[in-house]
């Protein structure tokens, strides 16, 4: 593809996400489940592991944010819009499969951004220091990105019942939380804890949030940062071959 014709791809895909955001995030719902259920999950852990410090409990908070929120909507979009038969006019416009899968990829990148960026605000409102702004940053729009292409790749099941989707989706996200070193820190798991922490991209994200408020972290930020960028590829990649196969049976 020509960069002429790239760059028209790009602003069609920003097209479908501003699309949405409008129809699917800006809802009461989604964004109570955005926000709540990770609160949720770390006052009730909190409650538990008080001696735990706040800088890890908080970078615990910011990780479930961003991977809940990242993840909340884009399973269903494709059942949705499937059950609605507004896939097919989609699909009939001159967009490429891609194309409809980078955008939807956009509105969850940017909602998990949004809700994230208050979190962290609240980390700092309760006086942690921010050493490594940067490096939060870069982890975070990383981790949006990846976070986002899972939640898509959830989406590969060709059918059009939503409920189905976000079942699956709950059975996948909830162990990935949980072996990802959010509620234990990583030096106290056991060997086969590590080994599988080491295989959810949540573990190098909340690594990375960690040393960017501590200063600290279990692995070298350039390993958590290499881990992050490839599962971010992998899951990409695997999204959108998964979804040229499955978008003929949608229809």
């Amino acid at each position: 593809m020509n960069p002429a014709g790239l760059l028209e791809q790009v602003r069609r895909a920003w097209a479908i996400a501003k699309k949405d955001i409008r129809i699917y995030y800006l809802k009461g719902p989604v964004l109570i489940f955005g926000v709540f259920m990770p609160v949720f999950l770390f006052l009730a852990f909190l409650m538990g592991s008080r001696q735990l410090p706040l800088a890890f409990l908080v970078s615990g908070l910011i990780g479930m944010t961003l991977f809940f929120t990242a993840t909340a909507v884009s399973p269903a979009i494709f059942p949705w819009e499937g059950s609605a038969k507004t896939l097919e006019r989609l699909a009939s416009c001159p967009v490429t499969v891609e194309t409809i899968v980078f955008g939807d990829m956009i509105a969850s990148v940017l909602f998990g951004i949004g809700i994230t960026a208050v979190t962290i605000a609240i980390g700092l409102a309760l006086g942690l220091p921010l050493l490594h702004g940067v490096t939060l940053a870069a982890a975070v729009l990383l981790a949006a990105v990846c976070f986002s292409a899972i939640g898509m790749l959830l989406a590969v099941p060709p059918t059009n019942v939503p409920s189905n989707i976000m079942m699956l989706s709950s059975l996948i996200k909830f162990p990935l939380v949980f072996i990802s070193g959010i509620f234990v820190p990583l030096e106290q798991l056991p060997t086969w804890g590590l080994a599988l922490a080491v295989c959810s991209p949540l573990t190098y994200f909340a690594d990375l949030v960690r040393y960017a408020f501590t200063g600290v972290s279990y692995f070298p930020v350039g390993i958590d940062l290499g881990a992050l960028a490839v599962f971010t590829l992998a899951f990409t990649a695997v999204t959108m071959v998964l979804h040229r196969r499955t978008m003929s049976r949608r229809m």
